[in-house]
């Protein structure tokens, strides 16, 4: 039991209309009472309170809410004072609630205080965490869903299933001379099968459309000098990268983001690709490289008023790596100039005729256009590394003891399911070995 009252502004920092000043913990309600000189709150109800200090000294006038435990965010006494705006007066709040009894809280305690008071389990906390740093739309509309609880119906969906496989093996190992049905271990194996198919759709659907969440990041990459920062300047209409005539003038790569429709955008300006003796463009160069490893959109562009050199051979070999697991758009720059490119040598590609100057809005819409095409709909999506890390280790033991059914090493099944029922319940809550003797004695009349 958590025995501490905390106290915290809830708002951003700086001047604005208002500014909400929360205190959680046993002393949360005897706090307010004694700073706006009253003898009771209504819990729920927005009370008008005059806040005073211990040498009677007006603080301010503000509304104050007491959310009575367990009905509040921490599932604690939690009371809110919504002060005026700016840093001043919730400073002086803060000050009379520390005297009062009340510790300034950690960062996110309130948050950790809603999941071991069991409020919220490991996915809300971490949408929760999310939803206050999201930047784009598709971040807080999948960041929302997962604080009604989506992704925890999947995840006890899932684990339920787990739970029930275990029940049957450990019967099968401790009362081996029951009679069970023959089919039970291909049932089994359907029912594995049905939670990995499951877990790699997630997996593979958050790896591939990660941008939702942390921004799509978009590589631009060509030889020098064929208008990679001039598009840069062109899609964020200010001139953010240096031009030049001089191959070469990019050495390193330029990061910025822009908002596409609903969706955030990394777009990354990249070094000429080619050949290179000096050292300092060398590592340029491999920046380049490692930019379009991690993009999961690449714009190439091309200089059509030239023929094709090894420089572009050396793009379109790359582009030939990536082309069945990034977005690649081929655009063919200069078209305001005589073409002298040979368009056959883009045979995989279907090229864009463009003026990186004046064709912003085609490049954008290529780019929003892309972009709608990955809302998630209902599918389940993971956000986090910790999510993502889970799901791996889950998978692999399911992978380990699928290789132990075929051997009929049954312990070692038992254990590998274990191993993927806790690594499963490290998305949403921990692991209860009573689950399984509930199970198996729901499931199953032993006569014992």
């Amino acid at each position: 039991m958590i025995d501490d009252t905390i106290c915290a502004v809830a708002t951003a920092h700086g001047v604005g209309g208002i500014a909400i000043v929360r205190v959680s913990g046993e002393e949360a309600l005897n706090i307010a009472l004694k700073l706006t000189n009253k003898k009771s709150l209504t819990p729920r109800y927005a009370t008008l309170s005059t806040l005073k200090d211990s040498n009677n000294q007006i603080l301010d006038e503000a509304i104050v809410i007491y959310f009575k435990a367990p009905n509040s965010y921490t599932k604690e006494d939690v009371v809110e004072f919504q002060c005026h705006g700016g840093l001043m007066v919730a400073n002086l709040v803060i000050k009379e609630i520390l005297k009062l009894g009340a510790r300034v809280a950690k960062p996110g305690e309130f948050t950790k205080r809603a999941f071991l008071n069991g409020r919220i389990d490991l996915s809300k906390a971490e949408a929760t965490m999310s939803l206050i740093e999201a930047k784009s739309e598709d971040a807080a509309l999948i960041l929302a869903r997962q604080l009604k609880g989506e992704l925890k119906e999947f995840v006890d969906e899932l684990r339920e299933k787990l739970v029930e496989i275990l029940a049957f093996i450990e019967v099968n190992i401790d009362y081996a001379e029951e009679d069970l049905p023959n089919s039970l271990q291909d049932e089994i194996k359907q029912k594995l099968s049905f939670i990995s198919n499951k877990l790699e759709k997630s997996l593979n659907i958050s790896k591939s459309r990660v941008g939702l969440i942390d921004g799509f990041k978009v590589a631009i990459v060509g030889k020098p000098n064929v208008g990679k920062s001039s598009l840069l300047n062109s899609l964020l209409s200010y001139d953010r990268a240096i031009i030049s005539k001089i191959a070469g003038t990019t050495r390193d790569t330029i990061e910025e983001s822009l908002k596409i429709g609903s969706h955030l955008v990394k777009i990354v300006d990249t070094a000429g690709v080619r050949d290179s003796k000096d050292d300092i463009e060398k590592i340029g160069i491999q920046r380049s490289l490692d930019a379009i490893k991690d993009a999961q959109i690449i714009i190439a562009l091309f200089d059509q008023s030239r023929a094709v050199d090894d420089s572009d051979m050396k793009i379109l070999n790359i582009l030939n790596q990536y082309r069945d697991k990034k977005k690649i758009f081929v655009l063919l720059n200069k078209n305001d100039l005589e073409s002298k490119f040979d368009k056959k040598k883009l045979t995989n590609f279907t090229p864009i005729s463009t003026n990186t100057k004046t064709s912003q809005k085609i490049v954008l819409n290529l780019l929003k256009e892309y972009l709608d095409t990955q809302n998630l709909d209902q599918d389940i999506m993971l956000i986090s590394q910790n999510q993502i890390g889970a799901v791996q280790e889950t998978l692999n033991a399911i992978a380990e003891a699928k290789t132990n059914m075929d051997e009929n090493e049954l312990e070692l099944f038992a254990f590998n399911i274990n191993e993927a029922i806790e690594s499963i319940t490290k998305i949403t809550k921990p692991f209860q070995r009573d689950e399984i003797l509930d199970k198996m004695f729901s499931n199953f009349c032993l006569g014992k």
